[in-house]
C-alpha cells in the first residue's frame, strides 16, 4: 500500500515532468517501484524516452524494462499498436523469454481473444505452476467475461499456493458476498482478520456477514466484531455503532425466554447510542431527531 508520502512524491515528480522540468526517468522509476497505476503518465513519458535514441542510449540494460512496462501501459490504455511494438521489440531481444510470453498473453487478453489468451496463459502456468502474475490474469480474464464461477475457481486455486495474499481473499469474499454465499464470504474474513488483526474494515465487513446470515450464535459474534471495529477506529466508525444497536436488538427477541447469559446487557447498546447521538448533533443535527426515533424502534427489553 502506498504511504501519503510516496503518494506526494508521485504526484510531484509527475507534475514536474509533465511541466518540462525533467525527471521523467525517475518518475517512471518510482511508479515501477510502488507498483502505482498511472498509465496514461506511463505510456507518455516512456515513449517519450524510447523514441529518442539519445536518452535510449542512456538506459543500459534498463531499456528492456522501459519497454516492458511501456507495453503494459500500453495495454491499459488500449493502445494495442504500441504494446505490440514494445513485446516485438522484445521478441527479438529475448526470444525464448516466459516473461515476454506472458506479455504476448495479455495483449492477446487486451484484444478480447479469450480463448487465444487462456491457452497461453495455461501453457506458461504448465511450465511455472508458482507464477502468481498469470494467476491473477486467470481470475482478471474470467472476471471480464462475467464468468464468476470460473473467477471463484481460479482464485481458489491461487490461494492455495499463495494463502497470504490478502487482496485475494478479499476480492474472493466480496465475490462470495455478491452471490449471497455468506458461509463461504465468512470464511475468508475469518483468514483476512487471522492474519492481519488490526484492520478494521475486515472485523466489519466480517460483522455484516455475520449479521446477515442471522441466528443468535451468528448475531451475538457480530455484534463483538462490530465492537472491536469501533475500538479499532477510536469509536469513530458510524457503521460499526448502528451494528451493536441492530446487533443487541436482534439478540434481545431472539434469546427470549432464555436462560440470563444468554440474554442481551443494556449497557453497549446504550453507550453505542450516546456515541452516534453525538455525532448526529456534530455532523448533522437535522437529522438527530429521525435517528433518536430509529434507536427507540430498537428495544432491548
Amino acid at each position: 500500500m502506498v504511504t501519503k508520502t510516496e503518494e506526494s512524491q508521485v504526484n510531484r515528480l509527475e507534475n514536474q515532468v509533465d511541466n518540462g522540468g525533467g525527471g521523467a526517468w525517475e518518475y517512471l522509476c518510482l511508479v515501477r517501484k510502488l507498483k502505482v497505476r498511472r498509465s496514461d503518465k506511463v505510456l507518455k513519458h516512456g515513449l517519450s524516452i524510447l523514441n529518442d535514441p539519445k536518452k535510449r542510449s542512456t538506459l543500459g540494460p534498463d531499456e528492456w524494462t522501459l519497454y516492458e512496462q511501456v507495453a503494459v501501459a500500453a495495454m491499459d490504455c488500449h493502445t494495442l499498436d504500441v504494446a505490440k511494438d514494445c513485446i516485438k521489440v522484445l521478441q527479438k531481444k529475448f526470444p525464448e523469454s516466459k516473461r515476454v510470453g506472458r506479455l504476448e498473453a495479455m495483449l492477446l487478453e487486451a484484444k478480447g481473444s479469450w480463448a487465444e489468451a487462456e491457452k497461453a496463459y495455461s501453457s506458461l502456468l504448465e511450465e511455472n505452476p508458482l507464477d502468481q502474475v498469470i494467476h491473477k490474469r486467470m481470475v482478471a480474464m474470467a472476471r471480464a467475461q462475467g464468468n464468476i464461477s470460473g473467477a471463484i475457481e481460479w482464485l481458489n486455486k491461487y490461494l492455495e499456493i499463495f494463502m497470504a495474499d490478502h487482496d485475494a481473499w478479499r476480492e474472493l469474499a466480496e465475490i462470495y458476498a455478491s452471490l449471497q454465499m455468506y458461509k463461504q464470504a465468512a470464511f475468508c474474513y475469518e483468514e483476512l482478520i487471522l492474519s492481519q488483526p488490526t484492520v478494521s474494515l475486515y472485523h466489519l465487513s466480517y460483522a455484516d456477514v455475520l449479521y446477515t446470515l442471522g441466528g443468535l450464535e451468528n448475531i451475538q459474534t457480530a455484534k463483538k466484531y462490530y465492537s472491536s471495529t469501533v475500538e479499532l477506529t477510536g469509536g469513530k466508525n458510524i457503521r460499526a455503532l448502528f451494528g451493536i444497536c441492530l446487533c443487541s436488538a436482534a439478540i434481545a427477541q431472539l434469546a427470549k425466554g432464555r436462560s440470563k447469559e444468554e440474554k442481551e446487557s443494556p449497557e453497549l447498546h446504550s453507550l453505542a447510542a450516546l456515541a452516534l447521538e453525538k455525532d448526529y448533533k456534530q455532523r448533522a443535527p437535522g437529522k438527530l431527531p429521525l435517528l433518536i426515533t430509529t434507536l427507540k424502534s430498537l428495544k432491548i427489553s
